[in-house]
């Protein structure tokens, strides 16, 4: 008998991440748009000419990396989640400078 992998918790559908990431307002940010798009293409791929499907990934993979590394100085909001504004570019909300 070979390795059968355990089913692990299911991934949201892309509607659902979509009703997500519009209920947190994230709607805006281009990592959380790549990962949509990704779900969308995962959900495609079964319907797609396998060439296709691997010409719309590397284009993915290509916008992705086109980001570079936006998520520096970020890594909080970005990797965890917890949005923190920086102090260097907007006042932390009020503080004696938010106006």
């Amino acid at each position: 008998m070979g390795f059968q992998p355990t089913p692990g918790p299911s991934l949201p559908s892309s509607e659902e991440l979509a009703l997500y990431l519009e209920q947190r307002g994230e709607l805006s940010k281009p990592w959380m748009l790549q990962m949509l798009r990704l779900t969308k293409l995962k959900e495609a791929k079964a319907s797609m000419d396998p060439m296709e499907y691997m010409a719309r990934l590397a284009e993915a993979h290509a916008d992705l990396m086109r980001l570079g590394e936006f998520w520096k100085g970020r890594e909080q909001e970005v990797f965890s989640g917890r949005y923190q504004p920086s102090q260097l570019i907007e006042p932390l909300p009020g503080s004696p400078e938010d106006r």
